[in-house]
């Protein structure tokens, strides 16, 4: 179950540390989707890709320490819950895919770490 928890955590690990990378620089696609379309204020970006760098982080630290990559699972799947949450509230029906399948990949990552514990 570990090779499968690194084949997943990394890609995911990437994948959160470059969305927190534009969230960070305020892309201008990113600004107009999350900022505009759903209404997170951008005050909040600098706190959601924080939140995305430390999930990220503990799926990583998660490859040496076991119980730190179940817990940044954890962390990820309530992070993902909010933000299909902030689709659904803001009618982004399209939207809201994206979470989800994170979501889904979390919960995987969560799942696998605590099974090879």
């Amino acid at each position: 179950m570990f090779i499968v928890y690194a084949i997943v955590a990394i890609p995911l690990a990437l994948g959160l540390l470059a969305s927190a990378q534009l969230k960070l620089t305020k892309n201008p696609r990113i600004v107009e989707g999350i900022g505009g379309r759903l209404g997170v204020p951008l005050k909040w970006f600098p706190a959601l890709a924080a939140l995305e760098i430390a999930g990220a982080l503990g799926l990583i630290a998660g490859l040496w320490i076991g119980p730190l990559g179940a817990a940044a699972g954890v962390g990820i799947v309530c992070y993902f819950i909010g933000a299909a949450s902030t689709h659904v509230r803001a009618h982004d029906n399209k939207g809201v895919a994206t979470p989800v399948v994170l979501g889904l990949a979390g919960a995987a990552a969560l799942s696998l770490r605590f099974l090879s514990l």
